[in-house]
């Protein structure tokens, strides 16, 4: 039986109309708008073919709704489960309405939508041939120091051209100009637009890339689905009639014209309830989300604005600093930074005397803001022993270390297994991922070089990978590969002609196991070597075969070779170097690539208990844990648009320190007439922009613990970076509570 709190009394009380509800971290936003969307179902006077439309954001959200508005509708209202209602991400829900009318956008019946990962590689296409044929397009931005840096202009610099142009071409669809357009408007603009004309003619290559394949992205998507409702209002009737109500969760992650596809659904006099935090809004760096749009709809008129402010996640303590970080952010020493409001009430509040889900029993001794200087490495070890301590005593506890970046999420995971503390990896691809995907690498990267003795001596540590960690093995791997690496030629080992290099370095009769063992070696490597001209995928498949013994492993690998397989299909003129790039690539992050287990759309935590969960701020949204560790929290990772503070998106090897990503958008803002472009001040905005949304970030990370917090700073690879100003904020205020005998 659901029993609201007298918050969610009101927002369940709802009848018609626009409604926005602001919900806290922990409030039950997901509980209390299933049980509406329930009653919505059993008590809305609904025609046969009408439903209730709830719209969230990812869709592991999909599944929860569905689950939650079963059990109510079975248990509460007695009524059969699936009907009368139906759940859609936005973008499942753009599909929808696009495959009605393809033919009204331009677009064929059988159109297919490409995902992320294809149209990275259909972009990553675009960018290498415009840079190929531009040698010259980064002069106007590289520093006088790295101007005549070949390694800068032919890998640092179509790398972030990459960058730029995603996002660019992001912006541009989301503004619904395409290619043509913006060249169009180009035309009429005689500004300096430099950064604007490399991304307009990526762009147009980007779009030709998908026209070729009858294709759309995800963007597209959003943009094309709003252009049908905009022009067949018929077809716009016939929606407003079959989804009389719509309900909206994680409303703070939408852009503008994903309000704008609700907004037209709903209609004048429509039914709208839009829920979200815009205190949890972490995606404006990835996505064109902005949590202004929720914030200008629970202040408009007409709309009843309700609030759910009480959660029973997190001790008093959490809750207050939480809550102090609401107040720090208002009155932020950086007036840019504080004119944006990133963070804004209602503040947490405790649950109702008697609530079922009160909170935990506060305990102000778990909480520690640490003022030590750490080096990352120092950071990382005292995270250690501090788990070594804990676990041991809490073994029916949820742990997690949260990481401001996946590649740092690595670099904790293989301090915890030299220890042999238990862990879980919840980031862009595991370890156990990465493992498989380096070991193939390195095979192929020999195939790449037949005769390198170096090369050959790599892959057979690859080959005994699970002895590692045995000292004897250790050993004997370390004397292979030193004779390997010493070999005059490779094919005195594969290959003899007269005297065998193995009959003399490993004679049979002193070390038979050996010489069994390197015999069999040298079989797989001549097998791998006459397989070498298989297509690509089983290729992989066969090296696979003779490397792993584990089902995960040998699950991953064949991942491995289906994605190799669509990007062979998408670049045919592609070889083993480039194949050993991609995976490159995917292990450093760069891709995304899911392995088995790296599927983070169901992770629990409570599956976990006794466990270290290694993930990052952004990934740990919507979760919680007993423990929580929030790491990096320097000046770098948690900037504030200080003078001495240094930026993501700023590269090293650019001129004046400006974000080119930033001034790429504003020069397209220019050629749009939405504003006079400047060059500098985008960089100065993007900075109060980002130090607003990692605000935002640090303000989630916190709202994840539920009984003991722990956050501590380093300082970067170079020790330039210092403790992040709103962490020294809330350590100073906690250390005052503190002594006042808090």
């Amino acid at each position: 039986m659901f029993k609201p709190r007298p918050k969610q009394a009101e927002v369940l009380a709802y009848q018609q109309g626009l409604m926005g509800v602001s919900a806290v971290p922990g409030s039950g936003k997901t509980s209390t708008l299933s049980y509406l969307a329930a009653r919505l179902v059993a008590v809305a006077d609904l025609e046969e073919d009408q439903e209730i439309l709830i719209v969230t954001l990812v869709k592991s959200a999909v599944g929860n709704f569905a689950a939650a508005m079963a059990r109510y509708l079975r248990e509460e209202f007695n009524l059969l489960p699936g009907l009368g209602y139906r759940v859609r991400t936005l973008h499942s829900l753009a599909n929808d309405i696009v495959r009605e009318r393809p033919g009204l956008v331009g677009l064929a019946d059988d159109f297919r939508v490409i995902d992320e990962r294809e149209a990275a590689d259909i972009l990553q296409e675009a960018v290498e041939t415009w840079a190929r044929a531009n040698g010259n397009s980064p002069d106007a931005y590289l520093t006088d120091e790295h101007y005549a840096n070949n390694y800068i202009r032919t890998t640092r610099w179509p790398e972030l051209l990459n960058e730029i142009a995603a996002s660019f071409i992001k912006q541009a669809k989301d503004m619904q100009l395409s290619a043509d357009q913006v060249r169009a408007l180009r035309g009429k603009d005689a500004g300096y637009r430099t950064l604007a004309d490399m991304c307009i003619a990526i762009y147009d290559q980007y779009e030709r890339g998908l026209a070729y394949r009858g294709a759309v992205d995800f963007q597209d998507l959003i943009r094309l689905a709003l252009r049908i409702l905009q022009i067949d209002h018929q077809y716009l009737e016939r929606l407003r009639h079959r989804f009389p109500y719509i309900l909206e969760d994680e409303a703070q992650d939408s852009s503008k014209l994903q309000e704008d596809i609700l907004r037209l659904m709903a209609g004048d006099g429509g039914n709208w309830v839009r829920v979200g935090d815009p205190n949890q809004a972490i995606y404006e760096t990835f996505t064109t989300a902005d949590p202004k749009y929720l914030r200008a709809f629970l202040e408009a008129r007409g709309v009843q604005a309700r609030t759910l402010p009480n959660s029973g996640r997190s001790t008093r303590s959490i809750i207050d600093l939480a809550n102090h970080l609401i107040d720090w952010s208002l009155a932020h020493p950086n007036t840019g930074i504080r004119a944006k409001q990133p963070l804004t009430p209602p503040k947490i509040e405790p649950t109702p005397p008697g609530d079922p889900q009160g909170n935990p029993e506060d305990n102000p001794d778990a909480i520690f803001l640490s003022g030590q200087k750490f080096s990352p490495d120092e950071e990382r070890q005292a995270v250690v022993r501090s788990l070594k301590q804990w676990l041991p005593d809490n073994p029916d506890k949820t742990v997690a270390v949260l990481m401001p970046i996946n590649s740092s999420g690595a670099s904790m995971v293989q301090a915890l297994r030299k220890e042999g503390i238990p862990y879980v990896e919840n980031l862009r691809s595991t370890t156990g991922t990465r493992a498989v995907v380096g070991s193939l690498s390195m095979v192929l990267e020999y195939l790449m070089e037949p005769k390198s003795g170096d090369a050959l001596a790599r892959a057979y540590r690859v080959w005994r990978r699970d002895e590692r960690g045995d000292e004897e093995s250790e050993r004997s791997i370390e004397s292979v590969v030193k004779a390997l690496r010493q070999l005059e030629t490779v094919e005195d080992f594969l290959a003899p002609r007269t005297t065998d290099w193995l009959e003399q370095a490993v004679p049979l009769d002193e070390n038979s196991a050996l010489h069994e063992h390197l015999i069999a070696f040298r079989g797989l490597v001549r097998r791998w070597q006459s397989g070498a001209d298989l297509p690509v995928d089983q290729l992989v498949l066969t090296i696979s075969g003779d490397l792993f013994a584990l089902e995960s492993e040998i699950a991953t690998a064949y991942s491995v070779a289906l994605y190799l397989r669509r990007f062979a299909d998408l670049h045919p003129e592609a070889r083993l170097p480039e194949f050993v790039g991609e995976l490159a690539a995917i292990a450093k992050g760069q891709r995304n690539f899911s392995g088995i287990g790296d599927d983070d759309d169901a992770f629990d935590p409570d599956r976990h208990k006794g466990v270290v969960t290694v993930t990052t701020m952004h990934k740990a949204k919507g979760l919680e844990w007993d423990r929580v560790y929030l790491v990096s929290v320097n000046n770098y990772d948690y900037p504030s648009a200080d003078p001495f503070d240094s930026f993501i998106g700023e590269k090293w090897f650019i001129r004046d320190s400006l974000n080119l990503e930033a001034e790429a958008l504003a020069q397209l803002d220019a050629l749009a007439g939405d504003q006079i472009y400047n060059e500098g001040e985008a960089t100065q905005r993007a900075r109060v922009e980002y130090a607003a949304e990692r605000l935002r970030l640090l303000y989630v990370g916190i709202t994840r613990a539920k009984r003991e917090l722990i956050v501590t700073w380093n300082t970067g690879r170079r020790g330039e970076q210092v403790e992040a100003r709103p962490l020294a904020a809330l350590r100073g205020w906690w250390e005052a509570e503190r002594e006042r005998g808090r």
